[in-house]
């Protein structure tokens, strides 16, 4: 046979890359008897183009690739053959090498590259059988099969009745699922919330610390700065003796400067109140802790499977706890050298003191909201943005420090700045109002000063009331004291990105992004 003459070729293409409607098989049977040969028509469309190496084999039902092939036949190549014609073939196969099986079989027609163009429906190979057959049965066996129907009817109902109570049961079931998969599901979010949050954490934490070493460093610059100011001051001293007797305005300033200083003092008794208050917040805080504490321990006991995952939050969250502890020692270690320091400045101006009592307050708060970030779960976010608008304060005040080289005299009037700022900030703007200040018209001596040299000669003379200001928190933006309250508070609620799934609220936009995105994962 002419199929023994070599091989044909075959791929081992899957069968989606083949293309079955190229080719079309026609008048194929059900069956074909054996023992004789067999002829198959089929039609070439317009979509392929025949080539010499093509062939036609016959496939057992269930084949793969093209090597799988029972037999096979030379495809014979098309004398007239134009482009969108339909070519009628056929192709004989000889008896000899058909199957000898009663499965099912098809034909295929394959190009030279091995791809299947066409296959025809399944066949067998088999001889004819009568379709028709005459079955007989006598009354007994007729009774005995109307006995079985009656036996399998009962039992039929039965199993229906039986099948109910189990679709009820796997309703009950199904209902327990789902409550179990929502509850699954809270706790899932749960654990994705407390995820977030020690992330948050560790990002202040880091960024705490950055802040802690450059404030070492700030106030031991600090230091030196102080012992040239009690230099300057010497020397100031002794220039402002020569100048009491020329100049009796300066004596009018010095009356205005006692007014003033008691007006501080009094400031300085609403702050020292104020931490109190802290203080019982802290308290406060603490108790809200625990609650957390056990909180978590109900969520651990419920959450198996999470259980690893927790410990390590746990083990993460003490770290936390020590490190904390380890930068409030620091603050404290600090604000001991700050009182030491303020003691050793009291002589040299009473304004001195006041800004450094005023670091001091600032790093007691810095310390109460690192606490609250910890212990308040729910507040997370918000604290951590409260604590970057304190860090933003603690950074304006060290540029307006470095400003104490040039002059002494100017402290009085930062420190008049550091204090507005720190009024209107949002743990303050509730409970203190910014008292009114008198603001010198500047002279080009303090071009550069934010609210100009309050002891320049010039400014005794020319010197207006301009109104206190008030300052977003968030964008900066600067409003006189004309505006209202509720404007103010309009304003700065602007800010605030409320949570579309639940009651929280954000001022960083990058931390809202965040804890959305955590309900999306629920």
């Amino acid at each position: 046979m002419d199929e023994t003459l070599d091989e044909p070729p075959t791929s081992a293409l899957v069968l989606d890359n083949c293309h079955f409607s190229q080719v079309i098989f026609n008048n194929v049977e059900k069956f074909y008897i054996p023992g004789g040969d067999v002829t198959c028509y089929y039609t070439l469309t317009q979509h392929i183009t025949p080539r010499r190496k093509d062939w036609v084999g016959i496939f057992r039902v269930g084949w793969k690739t093209t090597r799988e092939y029972y037999t096979f036949m030379w495809a014979p190549f098309p004398s007239d053959l134009s482009g969108d014609s339909i070519v009628q073939q056929q192709i004989q196969f000889r008896a000899y090498y058909l199957p000898k099986d009663d499965e099912y079989y098809q034909f295929c027609y394959v190009d030279e590259e091995g791809v299947v163009r066409g296959a025809s429906v399944p066949f067998q190979f088999r001889a004819e059988t009568e379709d028709d057959i005459l079955v007989v049965t006598t009354q007994g066996e007729v009774e005995e099969i109307e006995q079985q129907n009656k036996d399998l009817l009962k039992e039929n109902k039965e199993l229906k009745e039986s099948c109910l109570c189990l679709q009820k049961q796997n309703l009950g079931l199904q209902e327990e699922l789902r409550l179990a998969q929502e509850k699954m599901k809270e706790l899932e979010g749960e654990v994705c919330f407390l995820q977030t949050g020690n992330l948050e954490l560790r990002r202040a934490q880091e960024l705490q610390a950055g802040e802690m070493s450059s404030a070492q460093m700030n106030l031991a610059s600090i230091r030196e700065q102080n012992i040239q100011l009690g230099k300057e001051n010497q020397e100031l001293q002794k220039g402002l003796e020569s100048l009491r007797s020329s100049c009796e305005k300066l004596e009018l300033e010095g009356n205005f400067l006692k007014e003033e200083n008691k007006r501080l003092t009094e400031q300085n008794g609403c702050r020292e109140r104020e931490l109190q208050q802290f203080k019982e917040h802290n308290q406060e805080v603490s108790s809200e802790k625990e609650q957390l504490e056990s909180r978590l321990k109900t969520t651990l006991d419920h959450m198996d499977q999470l259980q690893s995952q927790v410990l390590n939050q746990e083990k993460e969250m003490e770290n936390l706890v020590r490190m904390d502890h380890d930068k409030t020692e620091q603050l404290e270690h600090l604000k001991e050298e700050n009182r030491q320091l303020r003691i050793t400045l009291t002589e040299q101006k009473e304004q001195e003191e006041k800004l450094e009592q005023s670091l001091e307050d600032l790093k007691v708060t810095e310390a109460s909201m690192a606490l609250h970030l910890q212990h308040k779960q729910h507040e997370n976010h918000h604290l951590a943005k409260e604590l970057e608008e304190k860090n933003h304060l603690f950074q304006i005040l060290q540029r307006k420090k470095d400003e104490i080289e040039e002059k002494n005299l100017r402290l009085r009037q930062e420190n008049d700045e550091l204090l507005m700022r720190l009024s209107e900030s949002p743990d303050y703007s509730a409970r203190v109002a910014v008292p009114s200040a008198q603001v010198p018209t500047r002279s080009p001596e303090s071009a550069d000063l934010l609210f100009g040299n309050p002891y320049h000669r010039s400014l005794e003379t020319s010197a207006v009331n301009v109104p206190s200001v008030k300052k977003c928190p968030l964008c900066h933006e600067v409003f006189s004291d004309d505006i209202g309250p509720r404007q103010y508070e309009e304003h700065v609620r602007s800010h605030i990105l409320d949570c579309p799934f639940c009651d929280e609220t954000f001022e960083d936009k990058q931390v809202y992004d965040d804890h959305v995105y955590c309900h999306s994962l629920e």
